[in-house]
């Protein structure tokens, strides 16, 4: 039984808008599937993770600029870009490591609505309580330090619990060892493509097939040609107005969303898992 075309597309629009906003798009993804009645199975929980191809390759369109350089670091062409893959290596391992070792663990016990509820509201409320600085207060991308990267690497493992956000906890690590906005957002971006591109091709290699079988190639394709083009509107969203406003916008939107989900699964009206 192949997945219908459009639940493709309401998913892939879903995990592209939110996979780069603090907001947590697994968390909005556990939502949406819920509320579109599709099965908790190996093939969606593959899907969902699959369809981020898009995104990170939106990003990297948007950011080829670096991404070439650090690609030319690897091969000797760019000292700058290969200290900035280095770092990117730092931040990636911790979250990597403990990803691996625990992947079937939180699939098991925190893939569920009220974890994703626990973690919108506290992640909402550290947003509105964070000490605010303008976009560009702080160390540039250049001036941080390998052991700063590694510290940044060890916020995202706060990501592994679904709800939190990986942008969310790489963008306040990164401001909380001194990096201004811009540059931790955009260090959180690059981070992204390598914590996202990893996460991929380990769920594409354990249960790619079944998940294809399952849910047929057409359908895992447009998942992740429309979250390439939603990923690709939220990221230049999401830099103009963090330039201008801050991050308070997702912390009122984690609480409200919270809360609402919250009062659904009370009520009933929303299946805990």
């Amino acid at each position: 039984m192949t997945m219908e075309l459009w639940k493709a597309t309401v998913l892939g629009l879903v995990e592209g808008l939110t996979e780069y906003l603090p907001v947590s798009s697994t968390g909005h993804l556990i939502l949406t599937e819920r509320l579109l009645g599709l099965p908790q199975g190996t093939s969606e929980s593959a899907f969902a993770v699959c369809i981020q191809a898009g995104a990170i390759l939106a990003v990297l369109g948007l950011y080829r600029r670096r991404a070439t350089d650090c690609v030319r670091g690897v091969f000797g062409k760019s000292p700058s870009g290969f200290a900035l893959t280095v770092k990117l290596v730092l931040a990636f391992l911790p979250a990597a490591v403990i990803g691996f070792l625990f992947d079937d663990w939180i699939e098991a016990h925190l893939f569920g609505l009220w974890p994703v509820v626990g973690a919108w509201l506290l992640g909402g409320v550290v947003i509105l309580f964070w000490p605010t600085r303008g976009p560009r207060a702080g160390n540039g991308l250049e001036q941080l330090g390998f052991g700063a990267a590694f510290l940044i690497g060890l916020a995202q493992c706060f990501a592994l619990w679904p709800g939190t956000s990986r942008s969310l906890a790489t963008i306040l690590g990164g401001l909380g060892i001194g990096l201004s906005l811009t540059a931790a957002v955009e260090f959180s971006f690059l981070l992204g493509v390598l914590t996202l591109t990893a996460a991929t091709m380990y769920k594409a290699l354990k249960s790619g097939s079944v998940m294809v079988d399952d849910l047929g190639l057409a359908a895992i394709l447009l998942g992740a040609a429309v979250a390439w083009l939603a990923a690709w509107i939220s990221v230049r969203w999401m830099v103009a107005w963090l330039e201008r406003r801050g991050l308070q916008v997702f912390g009122w939107w984690r609480i409200a969303l919270g809360l609402t989900v919250a009062v659904l699964l009370i009520a009933g009206i929303l299946p805990s898992r």
